[in-house]
Formats: structure tokens, C-alpha cells, sequence
């Protein structure tokens, strides 16, 4: 069965993965490959903290693990929202306590999912958060 997710066309748009898992790496860049989006991945927070804080640099979308080197997802995220107030971060992460959940939604996630995560739901969200980015900028609402 070969899942087929082509009619997303995100060619413009950059989504940044930060996570340290070398498999988890590589099966968001394989779901994300058919959209055409540009990725870019940092596999620890500080990395992607100085990369957010730089100015210039394009960031339509995050995907934020929960536990990663030198800075956590929370505190990633937290930085985050001091220069780029609006981009949507989606927490996918083990970690299912409620505590953990709360957190990242008062760190400023837009979602906070539990792995495993399957790639529908990884289509779904990219549709909800970057099509509504085009529907804001436009008022134009793509059927």
C-alpha cells in the first residue's frame, strides 16, 4: 500500500525538525519529501535557538521533539516566541504526561502529539497550519 500525499505542494515553504533521533530524522524528511518543502533539520536545541534568533532566516513550521541536547523543546520553544510570534510549532514527543502537555502549550506549541506519530497525521497538520497561513495572507480559502 503506498500512501500518496502529492496534491500537498509546500515547494515554498521551510520546515525546521528539530530532533536528535537519527530514525525519527529520517522518517519526517521521507513524509515531508513529497511536498516539496525545504527542510532543515538541528539535532540540538541550542543549534536551533541561534538559528531562529538569526534575522532572515525563513521559518514556516517547526516539528519540536520534547527531549533534546543542551536546550529541551519547552526552552527551544520558549526562545522562539520572543522573535517569531505566529509560527506554528508542532510538539510530537513520548513524553504523555499532563504536566509535559501543559507545558508545551504555555511554551506557545500550536499542537503537542505523542509518538508514534503516523503520516497522515504529519499531512493533516501541515495542511491545517500552512494553508491557513495562506488563507490569512490572502482571505482566499483553497477548497
Amino acid at each position: 500500500m503506498t500512501l500518496n500525499f502529492s496534491n500537498l505542494e509546500l515547494s515554498d515553504k521551510k520546515i525546521v525538525i528539530v530532533e536528535d533521533d537519527v530514525p525519527s530524522i529520517r522518517y519526517y524528511e521521507t513524509i515531508l519529501q513529497s511536498s516539496g518543502a525545504n527542510v532543515k533539520v538541528f539535532r540540538t536545541g541550542r543549534d536551533f535557538v541561534e538559528y531562529s534568533g538569526q534575522q532572515g532566516q525563513v521559518i514556516d513550521l517547526v516539528i519540536m521533539d520534547f527531549l533534546i541536547p543542551l536546550i529541551n523543546g519547552i526552552d527551544c520553544v520558549r526562545e522562539l516566541r520572543k522573535v517569531r510570534k505566529n509560527v506554528p510549532v508542532l510538539m510530537i514527543t513520548a513524553y504523555s504526561s499532563e504536566q509535559s502537555r501543559s507545558e508545551a502549550f504555555i511554551a506557545g506549541c500550536s499542537e503537542y502529539i505523542l509518538k508514534p506519530v503516523y503520516p497522515e497525521t504529519v499531512y493533516s497538520l501541515l495542511e491545517k497550519y500552512l494553508k491557513q497561513e495562506i488563507t490569512a495572507k490572502t482571505g482566499y480559502r483553497p477548497v
